[in-house]
């Protein structure tokens, strides 16, 4: 007799889906804490910004910039162009949640992260994607954000050098991880390679945030009009 799957289940797959994520994003979020230190930022006022953005791409370059008074235009345009690329993966993941009830769409979105979305197209491309599923890959992640964040503000001043520890390379370890996930899709490589390629030579030109939408729009356009096989309806 086959066995249904329950929302137990679901939950707790979505859960099992994103540990490999979460160990990685731990020492990313702890950097991330110690940094807020040098700017200036309380442990409370680290938290609420874990709490409130999560996202670490954002809150990197918020701390990057950060000044004293801070520039809130500054900082909110620079977020904004980093996480412009969240609207390209809102329109594909919103293709897939036909099993969710209308008020719970935004509230998926909201909590869409990078790794969030890879395992969702992930889930989606063999079976249906359920709230439980999503809810369990969103919960966890996020609780171990916000408190690897405020574990790194509390213990900031031991970190003196995070490059000697490898916790600068996590971020770039995990978005490599997710890259690949995605090896067997069709024009995969003509897309990585003008996402690569648009960055480094916007990023040569114009250095800041701007190199990730550029890479981000270089890479829809190819796989949008380059010639080749049409991936299949999940």
């Amino acid at each position: 007799m086959a066995v249904t799957d329950t929302p137990f289940t679901e939950f707790r797959d979505g859960v099992f889906a994103t540990l490999p994520a979460i160990v990685a994003a731990v020492p990313f979020a702890v950097l991330l804490g110690a940094l807020s230190g040098d700017r200036g930022l309380s442990v409370a006022e680290m938290g609420l910004m874990s709490a409130l953005v999560f996202a670490g791409a954002s809150q990197f370059v918020a701390l990057d910039g950060w000044g004293v008074p801070p520039s809130w235009w500054l900082l909110g345009l620079t977020a904004l162009v980093v996480n412009l690329r969240h609207a390209l993966m809102s329109a594909s993941l919103v293709r897939h949640l036909g099993a969710f009830p209308p008020w719970a769409k935004p509230v998926a979105l909201l909590f869409m992260v990078d790794e969030v979305w890879a395992f969702a197209e992930a889930r989606a491309a063999t079976r249906r994607l359920t709230p439980a599923f999503y809810a369990g890959m969103v919960v966890l992640f996020y609780l171990s954000w916000v408190a690897a964040t405020l574990a790194g503000a509390v213990a900031g001043s031991l970190i003196r050098d995070p490059a000697a520890l490898g916790l600068d390379f996590a971020f770039i370890a995990i978005f490599v991880v997710l890259v690949a996930g995605f090896r067997r899709r069709p024009r995969f490589f003509a897309v990585v390679g003008a996402s690569v390629g648009a960055s480094v030579l916007t990023d040569l030109l114009l250095p800041g945030a701007w190199s990730i939408m550029v890479g981000a729009g270089a890479g829809m356009l190819v796989a949008a009009f380059a010639p080749g096989r049409e991936e299949g309806g999940a």
